[in-house]
């Protein structure tokens, strides 16, 4: 499974944050790709996550107005979309003012991870970490405790 992460600004090379998202894609046995946008207007945001989605990639975009799940239900999605065939799943993290209306249309699953506003380099973090968690849960690994 590939793994591929659009976000709106740039992770600094040396942050802590771009540690923790090393680590855990260090970790996975998917593959995680990120792919970063300086910050510009919401239209131009738009369209660099909306042109760099994986043609057969299942999307999920983070969004405030998404369900909230747990891990064990993601990772029971993710899985019955691998044995439906899908090989790739593509999230999308938007910019300060989050996605329009037209993003959020291209998603299969629109995710919110709490009412909770997190700075956007974190919330990759969080997000690399859950993708660890996801594949350690389908492959049965004891990483994950309910």
């Amino acid at each position: 499974m590939k793994a591929t992460i659009l976000a709106i600004g740039k992770c600094k090379k040396n942050s802590p944050e771009a540690a923790l998202i090393a680590e855990y894609a260090k970790r996975s046995s998917w593959e995680i790709v990120i792919k970063e946008k300086d910050n510009a207007s919401q239209e131009e945001e738009a369209r660099f996550l909306q042109e760099h989605i994986p043609s057969s990639a299942k999307v999920i975009v983070l969004d405030e107005r998404g369900v909230n799940i747990k891990s064990k239900e993601l990772a029971q999605k993710i899985e019955a979309w691998m044995l439906d065939g899908c090989s790739e799943i593509c999230f999308l993290i938007g910019g300060a003012d989050g996605h329009l209306q037209e993003t959020r249309d291209k998603a299969d699953l629109i995710l919110s991870f709490g009412k909770l506003t997190l700075p956007h380099m974190l919330m990759r973090a969080v997000l690399a970490e859950q993708i660890y968690r996801v594949q350690t849960i389908i492959a049965g690994h004891p990483y994950h405790r309910e």
